[in-house]
């Protein structure tokens, strides 16, 4: 019996993306601190947080922001749009070419937005910023459809980590990568929470962008 083709989004990604993408987890965990904790109780990076938070600013509980929230929102779907007109540039040149193009223009939109925290640069000016960077590298990463790492949000993660476990009568199918994943995310949120509340947004911005940069530098999906 003839077996089934393998369509592009079944093939086993190269070693270098899963790794890759661990990194910019715990990069995204950096980032939410910084703007929870920071720019007003606003995500840059999880977008489902932005839309409860907008529900809850809108009947006038204390403490939220509507208009940090649209801010992020479309800065993020900026960023998402210029993510589909950059894969469609790169569809017939190599995947290495194309992530690193991606990774490159995030580390540079988050150099910029470091400069601006340093410089103490409006909240508004900071949460565009880091959010066009985040809608880039989202709109990459759902394209690049590595399963268990979105790089952002963890609720598919983790309801994949229950409802295939041995106890739900799984084989417990990626468990590993997707507690790394989960792990990466706390360890990012923790160590941004903590450089936030010390020593202000500046170094934790700036972790975030030596992190991003290095994966740039550094990522190779081919000899």
């Amino acid at each position: 019996m003839a077996q089934a083709a393998v369509t592009p989004a079944e093939k086993p990604a190269h070693p270098a993306l899963p790794r890759a993408l661990t990194v910019l987890t715990v990069v995204s965990g950096f980032l939410d601190a910084v703007s929870y904790l920071g720019l007003g109780h606003v995500f840059t990076a999880n977008m489902t947080g932005n839309v409860v938070i907008i529900g809850f600013a809108a009947v006038g509980t204390p403490g939220f922001s509507v208009v940090g929230s649209l801010v992020s929102l479309a800065a993020f779907l900026a960023g998402s749009v210029c993510a589909g007109r950059v894969e469609r540039f790169h569809r017939e040149r190599p995947q290495q070419t194309w992530v690193r193009t991606v990774l490159t223009a995030e580390a540079l939109l988050l150099a910029v937005a470091t400069v601006a925290a340093f410089a103490s640069a409006p909240t508004d000016l900071l949460i565009a910023l880091v959010a066009l960077a985040m809608g880039l590298r989202n709109g990459t990463v759902r394209k690049l459809a590595v399963p268990d790492l979105t790089t952002t949000v963890l609720t598919l993660t983790l309801t994949g980590l229950a409802s295939e476990s041995s106890l739900a009568g799984g084989t417990n199918p990626r468990a590993g990568r997707r507690l790394l994943a989960v792990a990466s995310m706390l360890v990012g949120a923790a160590a941004g929470a903590a450089l936030v509340n010390h020593v202000g947004l500046g170094w934790p911005m700036l972790v975030s962008t030596v992190l991003v940069a290095a994966v740039a530098l550094g990522y190779r999906d081919r000899p």
